[in-house]
């Protein structure tokens, strides 16, 4: 097996971090997943790290599960990277173009890009990712592609997309204390776009929405640019506390509860249906029998005030009730049921699950709306290839990162 052709994307999420290996053959310009693992992660609290050392053991056990399945070590990954302190702001760039025919090359659109990138950033964040919106080449206005065009001045409207050094610098030096090399690293949501979404839901306008443990991000394509990005502070791990709290149980009951009674949609529950307790865990205590109905209405209550946020970031951007390929549910927390009625009703739209793109495996788990991150970093790599050889930046349809080049300079 050549290590050269290993593509391995790492999930870090706040409940557990998951992985997946693919392998890459440069003749036949195939990809195929080789293996993929998970494990219960500790040391990360709503999507930051709070403690190195647990962190580092918990991707150490998975990258042994997954190099058990693959039979070779994993050398390097790409990261995913997400959570409340990512932000996302708009910005223009200006160029002269450098030709003296005034053709545009792709030197032009890197230096545009630059521009853009020149911009007052808060304190303390790093850029992650220059994702260009449309283009203007002198008066023509709403340009896709550039490349080729004549012209004497090239401007681009971006989405700047950046993240609190702090966590970059810790989420890098917990993956290199393993022994495995950073990649590159991804904003999350833009990974998951990789997996489930296709070009046409892109052009016809789409928001993706993965609910993870403890934060659910958000990701608005239209006219197959990018149009919005956020990452709201809740998610499936916030229904668990509410159960434990209301059902007066634990968080592993509760979590158990949640996974195989839950709905989102309590009209549909008989309010003298019960469930026993003690069924979950024999040890469970004095009150032992809970209504389905209490667990509906505690469970639809949360997913309702998460996708009352998701409804406030598209209204911020115009969008509510506006995109004809509607929203798209991946993530762990995707699968809870009646979740798809209770978007449709508060956000106005067509709601559908996820499906993950087709791709050679026999690992069925992959296609596990909870993996759909760490199949998309693999395809976000591998879209990104130029060539058999591995390209340290990436550049594709005009979207530029750069994060290689200074990820090492933040270690101590």
């Amino acid at each position: 097996m050549n290590r050269q052709h290993i593509i391995t994307g790492l999930d870090i999420g706040s409940n557990k971090i998951r992985i997946a290996v693919g392998q890459y053959d440069g003749d036949n310009n195939d990809l195929h997943i080789i293996g993929a693992a998970e494990h219960l992660s500790n040391g990360i609290i709503n999507g930051n790290i709070v403690n190195v050392e647990d962190v580092v053991s918990s991707i150490s056990s998975v990258l042994e599960k997954v190099e058990r399945i693959i039979g070779m070590p994993i050398e390097k990954a790409v990261i995913g990277i997400s959570g409340p302190h990512v932000k996302s702001i708009t910005s223009q760039g200006v160029v002269a173009v450098a030709k003296a025919d005034g053709e545009i090359k792709d030197e032009d659109i890197d230096r545009v890009l630059e521009a853009a990138q020149a911009i007052a950033t808060p304190p303390n964040y790093e850029i992650l990712h220059v994702v260009p919106i449309n283009y203007k080449v002198d008066n023509q206005e709403d340009v896709k592609d550039p490349i080729g065009m004549n012209g004497v001045r090239l401007e681009v409207n971006a989405q700047i997309i950046m993240a609190l050094s702090s966590q970059i610098k810790i989420i890098t030096k917990c993956v290199y204390r393993t022994g495995v090399d950073v990649q590159d690293l991804v904003f999350s949501i833009l990974a998951d776009s990789e997996s489930v979404l296709d070009k046409e839901q892109k052009e016809l306008g789409v928001v993706l929405v993965n609910i993870g443990a403890s934060t659910t991000g958000i990701a608005v394509f239209e006219e197959g640019d990018l149009l919005h990005t956020s990452v709201l502070p809740i998610g499936s791990s916030h229904i668990t506390n509410d159960l434990a709290i209301g059902l007066r149980t634990s968080i592993k009951i509760a979590e158990q509860v949640k996974l195989e009674y839950a709905s989102c949609v309590s009209d549909d529950i008989r309010k003298r249906d019960d469930i026993d307790l003690n069924t979950i865990d024999p040890e469970e205590g004095k009150r032992t029998m809970v209504s389905k109905y209490e667990i509906s209405k505690i469970t639809q209550a949360r997913v309702e005030e998460i996708f009352d946020m998701v409804g406030k970031e598209l209204k911020e951007i115009d969008r509510f009730g506006m995109l004809p390929s509607g929203v798209i549910l991946t993530g762990g927390g995707s699968k809870l049921n009646g979740i798809v009625e209770l978007a449709k009703k508060q956000l106005q739209l067509p709601v559908f699950l996820a499906k993950p793109k087709k791709i050679n495996t026999v690992v069925d788990k992959i296609y596990d709306l909870s993996y759909s991150n760490a199949l998309g970093l693999i395809l976000w790599e591998n879209k990104n290839k130029s060539d058999s050889s591995w390209n340290s930046s990436i550049n594709f349809g005009g979207l530029i990162s750069k994060v290689p080049k200074w990820i090492k300079s933040l270690m101590p």
